[in-house]
């Protein structure tokens, strides 16, 4: 009897080995409403900070994404500057073949030097393709080097439709993505606020002390005519026809829509309008965190620093049906236990689990925000005699 039972329980610890994993892996979707983007070959609604898909249309179908691959060029441009690779005001050089680039351009010249935030604000505005290719060369050498660190990171955040071949979206056989993961990656970009700072303006001018300014209008025109629009990248080529991810926010609710092969301009602006409008009808959230709140601190074994606290990077919040009821959630911060040095930034420390009673509804993944090194040992044994000696 008793090797019966051993035998049951062990088959029920397998199954639940095989079923767990994909439970997990599913996508979370809200109910799909009727076609909200008839003219679009794919489209999607998320909202940003659960990642929960509002609204899907062939959203993993293969498509070229023209201009909109510059998120993802935006997106290793913020990350260079997180860890201090490169300074928002440092000048950067301008190569012959930046300087060659066709299509979308703020008109570079071959040695012409200008800043990082100038280049990061014409290919947000302007969707140049010179200033993208001239950051790619900056923050990578080449771009070649730079498009290997783009599909490195579309791994990392399971883009699995993707594949990039230049910085900047022209034609390139295979260069493909899809609207899921164009809403993943502008979902990364978001992370850091700043962005929208570029993104979310409509106007602004290059080369101000120049004879002859360059004036920037935003290709997202939406950012003027829809309310808490603030971004995010348009696109277009023969190939790909009009394609735009966009971003608005209301109160401490933020979504993304993406559309891609669009036939016009005003059919791509009035369907992501439609998206917009049917995300802030339908739904909202409940805030976890805001942005710079104390979540709490990280305990690191033998670190140079043996504390640190955390605080909240971007907003962290449960989206809601309109009407449904938040009683009963709560959250908790649960840190890997036995942290040591020495930590990396951006290191996986741990995660939120957010509850509705029992239930999980959501997790939200806590990575370091500094490098934290290993103490050396004249710190450590300080640190040992303190403890001995004056129990603290």
């Amino acid at each position: 009897m008793f090797s019966k039972v051993m035998k049951l329980l062990l088959s029920t610890q397998l199954l639940l080995l095989f079923v767990l994993p994909s439970a997990f892996a599913e996508e979370k979707k809200a109910p799909a409403p009727v076609d909200l983007a008839p003219s679009a070959a794919s489209a999607v609604i998320l909202d940003a900070d659960t990642g929960t898909i509002i609204y899907e249309k062939n959203k993993d179908a293969k498509l070229p994404p023209a201009s909109i691959t510059k998120i993802m060029t935006m997106l290793l441009i913020m990350e260079a500057l997180d860890q201090g690779k490169i300074k928002m005001d440092e000048k950067v050089r301008t190569s012959e073949y930046a300087a060659s680039m066709g299509g979308s351009q703020i008109f570079l010249e071959t040695g012409e030097e200008m800043t990082v935030q100038d280049m990061l604000k014409g290919i947000a505005m302007a969707s140049g393709n010179d200033a993208s290719v001239a950051m790619a060369e900056k923050i990578a050498g080449s771009e070649e080097a730079f498009v290997r660190l783009m599909n490195e990171r579309a791994q990392q955040l399971g883009m699995k439709n993707t594949r990039f071949f230049n910085a900047n979206g022209l034609p390139a056989d295979n260069h493909v993505s899809s609207a899921y993961d164009i809403a993943l990656m502008s979902r990364e970009l978001l992370k850091h606020d700043e962005i929208t700072k570029f993104t979310g303006a409509y106007q602004d001018y290059l080369r101000k002390e120049s004879p002859k300014p360059f004036w920037l209008v935003n290709t997202n025109k939406l950012v003027r005519f829809y309310s808490g629009a603030d971004g995010l990248k348009t696109g277009y080529t023969g190939e790909a026809k009009f394609c735009l991810s966009a971003t608005a926010k209301r109160d401490n609710f933020r979504v993304i829509s993406v559309v891609m092969g669009e036939p016009d301009t005003k059919t791509r602006n009035a369907e992501v309008t439609k998206l917009f409008d049917y995300a802030f009808s339908q739904y909202t959230n409940l805030p976890i965190y805001k942005t710079g709140d104390a979540i709490g601190e990280m305990k690191v074994g033998k670190g140079e620093v043996p504390i640190v606290p955390l605080t909240a990077k971007h907003s962290y919040s449960v989206l809601l049906k309109k009407g449904e009821a938040g009683d009963g959630i709560r959250h908790e911060v649960q840190l890997l236990p036995d942290l040591k040095a020495p930590i990396a930034v951006g290191q996986p420390i741990g995660k939120i689990v957010v509850y509705k009673g029992d239930q999980v509804l959501t997790e939200f993944a806590l990575e370091s925000p500094v490098e934290v090194k290993k103490a050396g040992f004249w710190t450590l044994t300080k640190r040992t005699a303190k403890r001995m000696f004056f129990f603290d």
